[in-house]
Parts: structure tokens; sequence; C-alpha cells
């Protein structure tokens, strides 16, 4: 499969799986049906509540640990140093695992009145760092921080992010965070690289996945990793999750590619680290 390498040497899969809102009481089995798909590379969170349901899946695969990679986050009421080191034992808990290949900072502001992020944000850091040092943790990340917010990390810490997610997808390509993160060599992740279904009906995207023969979620995820940035999907079925593997078998022209770098705004979920969460109908 095709892969990424992380800025610490680190090879992962070059397509991920999403597990935020799985389905609760299938989860283990939705999974499961990832597993056999073919994906090795699962994002959780515990605001997800799907870590014990990733490490059921794993053990009932019968694959060995050092198969997968494993990425989790850190939930804004966790943050600040001895908080984070107690979140991240539950986490390793619940994936009933030793070790954690990604770790992340889920958002860079526990809530928007706190005006000590910044400060917040650094100690929250120095206590992942320690988790790296320990070997607990492969790699470190952020999640939804902005470049300005990524500079108070990078500008005081002793270890770099190897990932970074944003919601990213045409659309809502975040063109100044894609280029910083790309200068700073941390790899971007994309949440949400569908849009959800909401850029299904572009009349440029169907028209490309007429063009290309594969489906409109196919363009998206193609367009993510030939920007290089990694996607996360989901899905419930093992026909269309297997399908979104299938985006690593064609290739969108450098034409086409700019055409859907310039789409007009589409697409956005309301989310954003310094706003209130905007209802998107």
């Amino acid at each position: 499969m095709m892969s990424f390498k992380l800025n610490n040497g680190i090879e992962i899969p070059a397509i991920g799986f999403g597990t935020y809102k799985a389905a609760p009481n299938e989860s283990v089995e939705i999974i499961s049906k990832a597993i056999e798909a073919g994906y090795r590379y699962f994002d959780t969170a515990s605001y997800y509540g799907t870590e014990n349901f990733i490490a059921e899946a794993i053990k009932q695969s019968g694959l060995k640990r050092e198969e997968f990679f494993i990425a989790s986050k850190l939930w804004k009421s966790d943050m600040g140093y001895k908080e984070t080191k107690a979140a991240f034992n539950k986490t390793l808990e619940n994936l009933q695992t030793e070790y954690i290949d990604v770790f992340m900072i889920h958002w860079p502001r526990p809530d928007l009145t706190r005006t000590d992020w910044k400060e917040l944000d650094i100690e929250t850091w120095k206590a992942l760092e320690e988790f790296y040092e320990q070997k607990k943790v492969r790699a470190l990340g952020l999640s939804n921080f902005l470049p300005y917010h990524a500079d108070n990390i990078i500008k005081n810490s002793k270890i770099l992010p190897a990932v970074a997610q944003l919601e990213f997808h045409p659309g809502h390509t975040q063109t100044f965070a894609l280029n910083y993160y790309r200068e700073k060599k941390i790899l971007l992740q994309a949440w949400s690289p569908m849009a959800r279904g909401r850029v299904a009906d572009d009349e440029l995207i169907i028209e490309l996945a007429e063009k290309y023969h594969v489906t409109a979620a196919q363009i998206c995820l193609r367009f993510c990793i030939q920007e290089g940035v990694m996607p996360l999907p989901k899905a419930s079925s093992l026909e269309r999750m297997q399908a979104n593997l299938a985006a690593l078998d064609f290739e969108i022209s450098e034409e086409d590619i700019s055409r859907i770098e310039n789409m007009p705004p589409l697409g956005w979920s309301g989310e954003h680290p310094d706003r209130v969460r905007k209802i998107i109908k």
C-alpha cells in the first residue's frame, strides 16, 4: 500500500480509517470490516468513545499489534500536564496496548473563554514529549491547530509534531495552513475528506468522477493524496470501505488538481478552533 513518511522516519499508510460517530452498537463489527478491507491505520480519540472497539476488533483479527497504526487524541477537558498524563493512561487502558502510534492534542483551546491557552498548550505538549521519550508514543501530533496555534507549540518544544489534522476537502483546502505544514515537514491529515457528502453533487466533482470512471468520494480522497495530505475517511459497508481504498489506484491530472484547488468555497463543516460552531444545513 502507498505510504507517507513522517518527519521522524516512521512510515504510515496513505489512507486511514476514521472512527468518529461510528455506529454505537456495531462499532466492533465496522472496525473489523475495515480490517478485512485492508485498513491498518485507525484514527480515534477519547471523545469518540471508540478506543475500546478498536482494541476489541484488533484482538479479534488475530493480527499482531505491530501491524496496526493507532492514533488517538487528548480531549479539551483533559489538557494540562497532570491531566494529560491521567488521560493518556486511560487511553492506553482503553486500547489495551503498551504504546500508541500517534497521540495528538485534539483542540488548541479548551474553550473560547480561556485566555491562557498558549501556556496550557505548552504544558500539555511537555507531557506528550515525555510519552514520546519513554517510547509510549511513536509520533506526536496536533488536531485543529491553525498555523499560529502550532507556532506556539513549535517555538516552545523539543520534539516537532509529526502530524496535524484539519478539515480538508475540495472546496475547503485551507491553503495557507497546508503550505505552512508542508514547509515544517509535518504531515497534514484530512478529517472529513469527503465533506460528509456535501461536495458530492458539485458540478466539477461530478465531471471528474465521470472522466476518471470513479466515484465522487474517490475523487475527493485522491485529491487529498496528491496534495500530500492523508485522508481519514469512514464508511459502514465493506464495499464502500474497499472503494475508498481504491482511490490509491488512479491519478488525477495536474490540470484537474488545479481546477479542484480553485473551486469556490464549499462543504465547510462549521467547525473552527477560534469561533463558535456554526450549524451548516
